[in-house]
C-alpha cells in the first residue's frame, strides 16, 4: 500500500507541476491549472497525509521531533516516511502555485518564472528564494 500511495501523489504531483509551468505560456490554461495546482491537488495531498499520520503516528518507536535522531526514528517507519514525503509534495505545490499566480499579477515574464518553478518543485525553498530574487528586479518584468 505505501508504494501504491508514493506512485500516486508522485505522478499526480508532477502532471500538476508540469502543466502549472505549461501555464505560464499557454494562458488559457491558467485559468483551470492554477486553482487545482494551487488549491486542490495540495488540499489532496494533505488528506493523504492527514489519514497516514494519524493511522501511523502510534508506531513511531522512539520517535520525536525534538532531536535529529528522533526524527530518524520517526521516519523510520516507511508509512510516516511517506507522510513526510507527501508534506513536501503539497507544500511545495502549494508554494509554486503561489508563485505562480503572483508571478501573473506582477507581470513577471514566463521565461523567469518556469525555472524558478522548476526549482520550487525539485529544491523547494531555494526556488522560493529565487523568485523573491526575481522580484527585485525591475526587468524581469512585462
Amino acid at each position: 500500500m505505501p508504494e501504491t500511495v508514493f506512485a500516486v501523489a508522485n505522478t499526480s504531483a508532477l502532471v500538476v507541476w508540469i502543466a502549472l509551468i505549461l501555464a505560464r505560456f499557454v494562458k488559457p490554461m491558467r485559468r483551470f491549472v492554477d486553482p487545482v495546482a494551487g488549491y486542490l491537488v495540495p488540499a489532496l495531498l494533505g488528506a493523504a497525509y492527514a489519514v497516514l499520520i494519524v493511522a501511523f503516528i502510534g508506531k513511531a518507536e522512539g520517535g520525536s521531533f525534538s532531536t535529529l535522531a528522533g526524527v530518524t526514528a520517526f521516519f523510520a517507519q516507511p508509512e510516516l516516511l511517506l507522510a513526510g514525503w507527501i508534506h513536501y509534495l503539497a507544500f511545495d505545490l502549494f508554494v509554486g502555485g503561489w508563485i505562480a499566480r503572483t508571478a501573473d499579477e506582477e507581470g513577471i515574464w514566463p521565461v523567469f518564472t518556469a525555472p524558478i518553478l522548476v526549482a520550487t518543485f525539485m529544491f523547494g525553498p531555494a526556488g522560493y528564494l529565487a523568485f523573491q530574487l526575481v522580484r527585485l528586479i525591475p526587468r524581469a518584468r512585462k
